[in-house]
């Protein structure tokens, strides 16, 4: 298949990561993919650095002049690569591809993948962009599939929900990567490790958890101890470093910085968190902290509810429901051995194999001739 994965957010953030991911899957199953995206964005180098092929157009030009540029870019484009499949992972220039796809006859299949946080409105031009425009929509959790099926009234055979996969045999437990990160760190044998893999951004949480840690380590809980995998970002590193410091966890919190080697920090976790407040439809993070066999709690958001049970779970924002949470894991091991297992069977059927059989079976479904 020759396929479009149109992707132009300007941070690579878990869409990006998603539909770049989706690119290269399908590329090492013999498919011919472009990624589409923003020139000089995260995604493009991204692209560059996995060796895939790349067209960078202007799609967030809002311009009258900078539209029809945009527009006679994106014919020629066609010409030079006709595809059989585009994907937009985002909405920006999302009319324009419909308008190319009408104005071609069909040259070309068009997906309407939702990875971000927002539904969209029930309206007229809406339902027709979704249900007439777009040959399918993809959702990266069941509440945006929810929206579409219930309040845009989709039907089934044009809503598809595919979750995001993980690298299993790149995300493993390490055992002398757990060693080496918890020696790095100073924590012991004695010590509590929980952490969140996250950049630095008020949606991630890290505020809610120091507070709810703080509750935690300041009522006598003195073995508890905190990595935060993370790096500046819309909250810079200082900022964290400050709230740290005016919470007296200086001793108890460490924070990595961007590294390479975030199996071997997810390893020596004894506890994980995804904390964000609103925005996790994707959730690469709980993915990979799964899938180093780390219990995790998280927040009712996104897509998290589809990927842990009930106990796991604890509201957005609420840094004294967390502390409690936390306080459970540690102090009832038949809860731990329960998040164990429930997330290891989740984990099983979210590989990157995964992923990219159920993009290649939405795309050849497009493609029958008796669809």
């Amino acid at each position: 298949m020759r396929v479009y994965e149109v992707i132009n957010v300007r941070w690579f953030n878990a869409t990006a990561w998603y539909a770049i991911t989706q690119a290269r899957l399908l590329t090492a199953h013999g498919h011919e993919v472009m990624v589409v995206c923003l020139p000089d964005s995260p995604a493009h180098l991204k692209a560059l650095e996995y060796g895939l092929p790349v067209a960078t157009l202007d799609l967030n030009t809002t311009s009258p002049l900078g539209i029809v540029r945009l527009y006679v870019r994106m014919r020629r484009l066609l010409r030079e690569f006709p595809p059989e499949i585009v994907n937009c992972h985002r909405g920006e220039a999302f009319v324009l591809w419909g308008l190319l796809k009408l104005q071609s006859r069909g040259l070309f299949r068009l997906v309407r993948t939702r990875g971000d946080q927002r539904p969209p409105k029930n309206n007229r031009v809406n339902r027709w962009l979704h249900r007439s425009l777009a040959d399918a929509v993809v959702c990266t959790n069941s509440a945006m599939a929810r929206h579409f099926r219930d309040i845009l009234g989709l039907p089934a055979s044009h809503l598809w929900l595919i979750f995001g996969g993980v690298d299993r045999d790149r995300f493993k437990y390490d055992p002398e990567g757990r060693h080496t990160v918890r020696q790095r760190y100073g924590f012991g044998p004695q010590h509590k490790v929980v952490g969140l893999l996250g950049r630095f951004d008020r949606v991630k949480g890290q505020w809610e958890l120091l507070q709810a840690v703080s509750r935690l380590y300041h009522d006598g809980m003195s073995d508890l101890r905190v990595l935060l995998i993370g790096f500046t970002t819309a909250t810079s590193q200082a900022e964290v470093e400050g709230w740290i410091q005016d919470l007296g966890l200086t001793e108890v919190v460490h924070i990595t910085g961007l590294t390479e080697d975030v199996p071997a920090c997810l390893s020596a976790l004894d506890l994980g968190i995804v904390n964000s407040l609103w925005s996790e439809t994707i959730a690469r993070a709980a993915l990979e902290t799964m899938s180093c066999s780390v219990p995790l709690i998280g927040t009712t958001v996104g897509v998290l509810p589809d990927l842990l049970s009930q106990e796991a779970l604890v509201p957005p924002g609420d840094s004294g429901a967390l502390a409690d949470r936390i306080r459970d894991v540690f102090s009832d091991q038949s809860l731990v051995q329960r998040l164990h297992k429930q997330q290891e069977e989740t984990i099983r059927d979210l590989s990157t194999d995964h992923f990219v059989q159920h993009t290649q079976s939405l795309y050849t479904r497009l493609l029958s001739p008796d669809r």
